[in-house]
């Protein structure tokens, strides 16, 4: 490993990329407080930021291999600074719409970016290793935001000198834009990181290649490309739909503190994602991965229902269950969507990484649906719809290589079968 400080320099990436883009849970219901809006228009802040995923993931793996990696990032988080700052300077509810749209086209970037850079960074040998050090990295940024929203509000109510400072720097009644100028500050602090450190070439795979526009088009006609990329749109919409939506319920149905136990369960939310993870690393080893996305599923839809109908001692309980079994999802569909082809794994990867857009549409719809019946529980009833899908991905897919585990090997050797045979059926979740 010669590129120690890329390495450092993708993990703080990966870092920033979940701060910036998983503060909108716990942020969401000040946000329908301090401009006095109902649901249906608050999920248009979600809806501003993942929109940019759609338009910009397959320009974003163009640009990279057109202008290479060091630019891209550096424009990545020169938008994301931009937004940010514009946000802070004029909160008001249309430029909201622009400034998301901005923070949100840098992530995009950056999550086209990062990948090869780690793998020419660490080597081929270590990047597995590295790709679950990055995933640790985005679930405890993910874990933290509630917590950093939470001392930053508690600032602001505060009486010491600090808390007055604050106060001047901000609108009355939106302390929540503090986030937005630690958004500005640590996207700055990376555009000098990015600026200063010297960055290898990347020798791209045949499977990190972009392709031609042709290609993708191409691609969006093939039936097994739509349904893997329905998935990914459907596992993002139940993951931001859920994380948009637990602090609104919560105060709403069982009368707790947005604040100080809602932020609280949205992190919970987002840590026992990050050892599902880690979890789902060991039973991809035990069990064929279809089995383990289809039983994830059924248990996330059990926990989600208990969730929103049980008592509040269950809900605390249930909705960071329903995280701790979506985890694995995004992993696991990536993979078995990969596997399914043999070829133009890198226009592939783009059109999976625009059904991030999904994230995009799931909060207005809950919103609406929320607001003509009365009832935000009926709205999140719509979550049962990409839980139902991604089951029905998992019973029907038909990878061409399945994940190697741990009996799978032991019967091969007793079959004395070459292992060569068996190394086109590993793993690819990392």
């Amino acid at each position: 490993m010669k590129h120690k400080l890329i390495i450092l320099f993708v993990l703080c990436t990966f870092f920033v990329i979940s701060l910036m883009t998983n503060s909108m849970g716990p942020i969401f219901p000040a946000l329908i407080d301090s401009y006095a809006i109902g649901l249906t228009l608050a999920g248009l802040f979600p809806f501003a930021f993942f929109i940019a995923y759609g338009v910009t993931s397959i320009p974003a793996g163009i640009l990279v291999d057109k202008y290479g990696e060091k630019r891209v990032i550096i424009l990545a988080f020169s938008l994301a600074f931009i937004g940010a700052v514009t946000f802070v300077c004029f909160p008001t509810f249309s430029i909201a719409m622009f400034s998301l749209f901005c923070i949100g086209t840098g992530m995009s970037l950056l999550q086209v970016a990062v990948n090869p850079l780690l793998r020419q960074a660490a080597g081929p040998e270590h990047f597995a290793f590295f790709s679950v050090l990055a995933q640790l990295a985005f679930g405890g940024a993910a874990t933290l935001a509630p917590l950093v929203y939470q001392h930053f509000v508690a600032l602001d109510q505060a009486s010491a000198a600090s808390a007055n400072y604050v106060q001047q720097l901000l609108p009355e009644n939106m302390s929540w834009l503090a986030m937005y100028w630690l958004f500005a500050v640590v996207a700055l602090a990376m555009v000098l990181f990015a600026s200063l450190v010297k960055m290898p070439k990347v020798d791209k795979l045949a499977n990190e290649s972009a392709g031609a526009l042709e290609t993708h088009l191409r691609l969006f006609k093939d039936k097994t490309v739509l349904k893997f990329f329905f998935a990914i749109a459907a596992y993002v919409a139940l993951e931001q739909g859920l994380a948009n939506s637990i602090s609104v319920f919560l105060s709403q149905y069982h009368g707790l503190d947005t604040l100080s136990v809602g932020a609280n369960v949205v992190s919970d939310f987002w840590f026992y994602m990050t050892l599902g993870c880690l979890l789902g690393l060991l039973l991809l080893k035990l069990i064929d991965s279809q089995i383990l996305l289809l039983s994830f599923s059924l248990s996330s839809l059990v926990c989600f229902l208990v969730a929103i109908w049980g008592p509040s001692q269950l809900t605390l309980i249930c909705f960071p269950l329903v995280g701790f079994f979506i985890s694995i999802m995004w992993s696991v569909i990536f993979s078995l969507a990969l596997n399914s082809r043999t070829q133009d794994h890198g226009s592939f990867a783009g059109i999976l990484c625009t059904g991030i857009i999904g994230g995009a549409f799931i909060s207005p719809i809950i919103g609406v649906i929320s607001e003509l019946s009365g009832e935000l529980r009926f709205g999140m009833l719509v979550l049962l719809i990409p839980m139902a899908y991604i089951g029905y991905v998992a019973l029907t897919a038909r990878p061409l290589i399945k994940n190697t585990t741990l009996f799978s090997t032991k019967a091969a050797s007793k079959n004395d079968e070459p292992m060569a045979t068996n190394n086109t059926r590993g793993n690819k979740l990392l």
